[in-house]
Order: C-alpha cells, then structure tokens, then sequence
C-alpha cells in the first residue's frame, strides 16, 4: 500500500508536517498537486502568480526525484473534480494514507470537507496537519475563548503564547531509495514572466537569511521607502508555502541570537509584520463571511459606495494626476508587485477619495500581484476602507500628496515609473502640474481627476450617513 503526500499552498520540502510524517511510515511514498484553472480564474488568480506556481512546481518535483518521491501535477478544471479524480489516483496506486497540509479558504474547505467524505467510503485514512501558521487559527484566543477583534491583544497574546511554548520547525524528510528523474510540466492558465524572483528553496532561504542578516536591525527605518531595498520582498513565496512563518521565525533568531518579544527591540517590527499576517489568517477562519464579500463591520456594509467607471479606470492605469498614487499602481501593472506602504496609500486614495467600493480594489488586487492571497489582501482593503477588523477610524484618511512627500520625498520612485516627469525638480514632484504647465506644456500627464480636501469631506459625510 501507499502513502500519498497532497501538495497545495505549501510548495516545500522543509518545514512541511505532512511530508514528514508520511515519510516516517515504511510504505512507498507519492505526492500530487492539482492544477484548476477554473478555479484559478473564479479567484482571480494573477498571472504573473500562476508562472511562480508553475516554476516552483518544477523545483518542488526536483526536490522529491532527489528524496525518491514521485511527484504527479495533475490538471483538473476546479475544485469540485478534484475527489473523484484524486479517488482514480489512489485506486489506481493502491494509496491507504493521505497525508495534508490545512487550508482555510470557504472554497478550500469545502473542496477538503467533499475529500475527506470520498475517503470515508473507500477506507482511506487521511490525516490532517497545520502548517500555514505558527499557530493554529482558533488557538490564540480571548480570555472568553473567542476570536481576537483587534490586532494589538491578539499580537500580545500570540507573543505570550510563542514565549510559552516556542515554535517547530520540521526537518526535510530523508531520501527514501535512488534519486527519480524529473520531467518539467507546464499549467494551461495565462502567465506573465515571473523571472525576476528567484525559485526554489534554496533560493528563499537564502534570501529571507540575507534580510535578516543585513536589513532586519533597520527594517523600522527603511521599511516605508518605496525607493529603499528595506523590505524582506518574501511575501509571494509565503503565500505558496514555499517558505513557511516558522522558517521565519528561525531566521530572525539565526541572525539575532534570540527572538525580539517587546516593542522597541531590534527586529521586533518584522516579526509583528508576520504577527499581522498570523491575524487576518486567524480572522479568516473566525469570521468566514469577510470571504464572501462581506465587510467584518456589517454597519459599513451599508455605505453607498460612489461609482464612476472613468476614475476607476484612472486609478487602475495609474492617470489619476497623484504622483505617488499613479507611480505604483504603474509599478503594479507592469511587475506584479506592490510596496506595501503604497498598498495603503492607494487603497485609502480609491476608498476615501474616490469613494469606490473597496471590494473592486480589492480584485483588482488580486488579479495583478504576485503575492495576492486571500486573507491578507482582504484584510489590508477592509482596513484601508475602515470597514475592517482593527480598521483606521473612518475619519483617518491619507493625503496622497503628503504621502508622498513623506516617503518618497525626493522622488525617485515616482521618477521610475512615470517617466514624463523625469525632468520635473524634486521640489515640484509631488504637486508637478504648476510647473509642468511653464516649463513642458505638452507633457501627457493628466490634472487631479480629485480635490483631496472636497474628497475627504464627501468620504467622511458618507460615513457619517
């Protein structure tokens, strides 16, 4: 008989429980991934994610051939095909035991429910395992055994719980007979070149210890520098599993000897960046209808959203006359990637100054960045847009020409992007349009499709109402 290893969103050989735990049994070990590009498409999976996916696939089948796992990658239109087809797979192979990772999405638990059903009644015994966080969602809780509302009790809860029991990570499972051959596949769904981030395990790893050997002491001064290398940029291989948290947590005590438990200590702030990932997902669990396109305040549910399909389509091609705004929504078009401080800006310029519903920023989101996963893109929006857990108060809106002076001050990340305003001077970056109209009358870019300050009085009357 069989074991059979099912890979989803934890493409890795390390830190992987249900890899290793199959590879602890004596019987001939598999492994199987399932492509769905219907499902893909229904979650609006972006390209530029599906290559990465395709790429690492290829890395993790040669990580099994060299441990002596077969690795299948198998294409099936959604979710829904996956148990009967998984069902032929283990007939077919003789398989007696799956082995797997926990998911948490409404459709990825619905696809694990009709699995686990399949496998009562053909005898399989399946076990499951948590591996997405360092701690399973439902188990950092409120004295009244409930699910956090606000992130800074949940973070001081979490930190306790982490200096009271520690963390795990799992070893790579030893080789199991001779090294396989590995053959490359290829998924059926668009793709756009992924190439300039690395794949592979070795190549995160190593990565993710330059960050914390290098950047990780300064991370709280740079880290809101769109122009400065200060951030860590592991959140697509994250997002895949093919890191995990733990292995960051590894890394951070690695290059500091110790882990950073109170505020103000140096490299506390990028491990609360990894407590605030640990919260949406936990949140995610606990409060499932913010997956349906619901907001976590059911109160903001009822605000009505203005529409305008020319300023939404300014915003998503970067022409709203915003220098900073317009910069990085280019800079996400064209690489799949976004800084996060101007994830924010961007997000409160959509919601509070355009007055769009957050639920379309949200997807187009989706659509586009290499790292768009589920819980932590929607807990970004609904906190930019004050309708989510821990949100801003409604009244707190960002000044994107503020912004923009504050952390882009001389403007070298607006220049890279929006090249026709390559000659503007640093002093006139951020406000251009007076200076343009003198020195380069015909240059293209467009006048502020919004006054902030008229904005921000109709974002916070529709609040109000």
């Amino acid at each position: 008989m069989t074991s059979l290893v099912w890979f989803r969103d934890d493409l890795r050989v390390h830190d992987h429980p249900a890899l290793y735990a199959a590879s602890l049994h004596p019987e001939p070990l598999q492994a199987i991934y399932f492509v769905t590009p219907e499902q893909w498409k229904k979650q609006d999976l972006a390209p530029v994610r599906a290559d990465l996916i395709a790429r690492q696939l290829n890395q993790l089948g040669e990580a099994l051939a060299a441990l002596g796992i077969p690795f299948s990658v198998l294409t099936v239109a959604d979710y829904q095909q996956i148990p009967a087809r998984l069902a032929s797979y283990c007939q077919q192979h003789e398989v007696s035991q799956l082995f797997v990772n926990r998911d948490i999405g409404i459709y990825e638990l619905a696809r694990d429910l009709s699995v686990q059903q399949q496998c009562d009644a053909t005898g399989i015994r399946v076990q499951w395992f948590d591996a997405r966080c360092v701690f399973a969602p439902g188990s950092v809780l409120t004295g009244s055994k409930e699910m956090f509302k606000v992130f800074t009790p949940f973070s001081k809860a979490w930190l306790k719980k982490l200096a009271a029991e520690g963390y795990q990570v799992w070893p790579k499972p030893s080789a199991r007979g001779g090294i396989l051959s590995w053959s490359s596949v290829s998924i059926d769904y668009p793709r756009v070149d992924s190439s300039d981030w690395p794949v592979g395990e070795a190549a995160v790893l190593q990565q993710l210890q330059d960050f914390c050997a290098e950047k990780l002491r300064q991370y709280d001064e740079q880290r809101d520098f769109p122009a400065c290398p200060g951030t860590s940029r592991i959140s697509p291989y994250l997002t895949l599993g093919i890191i995990s948290v733990r292995q960051c947590l590894a890394a951070i005590e690695a290059a500091l000897g110790q882990l950073p438990f109170e505020r103000g200590a140096p490299g506390f702030v990028w491990l609360n960046e990894l407590i605030w990932r640990e919260f949406y997902q936990h949140l995610l669990v606990a409060f499932p209808h913010v997956s349906k396109h619901k907001a976590f305040k059911p109160e903001t549910d009822h605000i009505r959203w203005l529409w305008d399909d020319a300023r939404f389509t300014a915003w998503c091609e970067g022409k709203t006359g915003y220098p900073i705004v317009d910069a990085a929504m280019r800079c996400l078009n064209q690489t799949g990637w976004m800084h996060n401080r101007l994830r924010m800006i961007v997000a409160s310029f959509l919601t509070k100054d355009l007055h769009i519903d957050w639920r379309l920023g949200e997807r187009y989101f989706m659509q586009h960045l290499i790292d768009g996963e589920l819980a932590a893109n929607n807990g970004g929006w609904q906190w930019a847009a004050s309708t989510g857990a821990d949100a801003a108060p409604y009244f707190r809106i960002f000044n994107p020409t503020t912004q923009g002076q504050r952390f882009d001050e001389q403007g070298q990340f607006i220049k890279q992007w929006l090249p026709e305003l390559e000659l503007v001077p640093a002093k006139y970056i951020h406000t251009p349009h007076d200076w343009l109209k003198v020195f380069d009358p015909q240059d293209s870019y467009p006048a502020p499709i919004v006054d902030h300050s008229e904005s921000r009085t109709i974002a916070l009357a529709l609040f109000q109402r």
